[in-house]
């Protein structure tokens, strides 16, 4: 359940980097809103529960990383799907599983903007903290069929 070396240096990175902005910033509220430090808690409009118009398997797959639901969030992937995770391919639901039980179960999905959406596809602007650290901005793109998520592709934000 811990996350990969890997995603602890990206998210300490993000965190440091975070750091020096903030630093930078005014909390003047007559600064720009792009100048002011962010809060430390995300708005309710951010949550991932409070973003409206997500797709059923994507509100699934949302719900089960905050309710730390390993069997719900493999479950809202089809069978054969594939997930991509920064270049990195697993093939099948149980292999997105063992992905999931060790780099998302426990951290935390903040869902800040859908993107782009069309029918069966959603990209999702969103914030993942794995457990314990500060977190890093992410682009998920979901392209879904009936019930459930048959590809899923996981970038940093630019």
């Amino acid at each position: 359940m811990r996350p990969s070396p890997r995603r602890l240096l990206a998210a300490a990175s993000a965190a440091a980097c975070a750091l020096v902005l903030s630093a930078a910033c005014s909390d003047s509220p007559d600064a720009p809103a792009a100048a002011r430090a962010p809060s430390a808690e995300p708005s309710p409009a951010a949550s991932g529960r409070a973003v409206p118009g997500l797709l059923p398997p994507v509100r699934a797959y949302v719900d089960a990383v905050a309710a730390e639901d390993l069997d719900a969030l493999a479950g809202a992937f089809a069978e054969d799907a594939v997930l991509v995770d920064v270049g990195r391919r697993f093939d099948g639901r149980a292999a997105i599983r063992a992905w999931a039980d060790a780099e998302v179960i426990g951290g935390t999905l903040t869902v800040t903007e859908i993107v782009a959406e069309r029918p069966g596809y959603q990209r999702l602007l969103v914030r993942f903290a794995p457990g314990g650290t500060g977190g890093f901005a992410a682009r998920y793109a979901f392209t879904v069929s009936g019930p459930a998520i048959t590809e899923a592709e996981l970038t940093y934000a630019d």
